[in-house]
């Protein structure tokens, strides 16, 4: 995956980020989204709406990049099928 140092991440718009207020999660590449999905339910101190925005963000960003998602919701990470 694509490391993003400090400096690059500060130049990231706030778009670009699943948890854009905590500034978490990039959404840059496919590595990052998938990343991202991986981590989801490692972000403390959220609330379920920020969550479910940052889930549309999510798969907005992996559609963008080719990255399938089989979970239908943020609510299934973890679940399996």
């Amino acid at each position: 995956m694509a490391r993003l140092d400090a400096e690059d991440r500060n130049k990231l718009d706030d778009g670009f980020y699943a948890f854009p207020k905590e500034r978490k999660e990039p959404l840059e590449n496919a590595a990052h989204v998938r990343n991202a999905i991986a981590r989801f339910n490692q972000v403390k101190g959220v609330s379920d709406d920020e969550r479910d925005a940052a889930w549309k963000r999510i798969t907005a960003a992996a559609k963008k990049h080719g990255v399938e998602v089989t979970e239908k919701s943020w609510r299934e990470i973890g679940k399996g099928a």
